[in-house]
C-alpha cells in the first residue's frame, strides 16, 4: 500500500513539474512595432473635414500622429502635439490619424492644430504596426521610417521627432 501512494505522490509531482515548466514558458512575443528603417506606403483617408486626403513622401519629412479618441494618454498628448506642430520647422508635413471614430463634440472639447484623418481600415492599422498609442513617427522621404516614439512623450522628445 505504501508503495502505491509513493508512487503516486512521485507521479503527481513529476506532472506538477511540467505543468509548472509549460507555465513558465514564455508568452507569446508581442506584434512587432514599427521601427526605424521600416518602410511605409503613402494612403489615402478621410479627413475629419469630410474630404479625401492622400499622403505620400516627399522631400521633407512627414510626422504620422496616432491616436484612439478614447485613450486617456492621446488626450493628454494631444496638446503637446499642438505645441510640437505649432513649433515645427518650415517644410515638416504633420497628419493626425485617429484609429477609433470620434465621439460627438470630441474636437470642440479638445481642438487640434494638425490636420486629422480616420484611419481607413483595420488592414492600415497593421500595415504600420501600430501596436500602442499614442504613437509619434517620423517618415522621411521614400516612406522610410526615421524615428517612432510609442506612448505619451515628453516636449523634448517631441521636439526631436519634429525638429530632427
Amino acid at each position: 500500500m505504501n508503495r502505491t501512494w509513493g508512487a503516486a505522490v512521485a507521479l503527481a509531482t513529476v506532472w506538477a513539474w511540467a505543468a509548472m515548466a509549460t507555465a513558465m514558458q514564455a508568452p507569446a512575443p508581442a506584434p512587432a512595432s514599427l521601427a526605424a528603417g521600416d518602410v511605409v506606403p503613402p494612403f489615402d483617408a478621410e479627413g475629419i473635414d469630410g474630404n479625401m486626403h492622400h499622403v505620400a513622401y516627399g522631400k521633407t519629412p512627414t510626422i504620422l500622429l496616432f491616436f484612439l479618441s478614447s485613450c486617456p494618454h492621446c488626450q493628454k498628448q494631444i496638446p503637446e502635439w499642438n505645441r510640437a506642430y505649432e513649433r515645427r520647422p518650415a517644410g515638416v508635413n504633420v497628419v493626425g490619424v485617429m484609429l477609433d471614430h470620434e465621439p460627438l463634440g470630441f474636437f470642440m472639447a479638445l481642438p487640434v492644430s494638425f490636420p486629422v484623418l480616420r484611419s481607413p481600415s483595420r488592414e492600415f492599422t497593421k500595415t504600420f504596426k501600430v501596436a500602442r498609442v499614442p504613437m509619434t513617427v517620423r517618415v522621411g522621404p521614400g516612406g522610410r521610417v526615421e524615428d517612432v516614439g510609442a506612448g505619451p512623450q515628453d516636449p523634448i522628445r517631441l521636439g526631436e521627432l519634429f525638429r530632427r
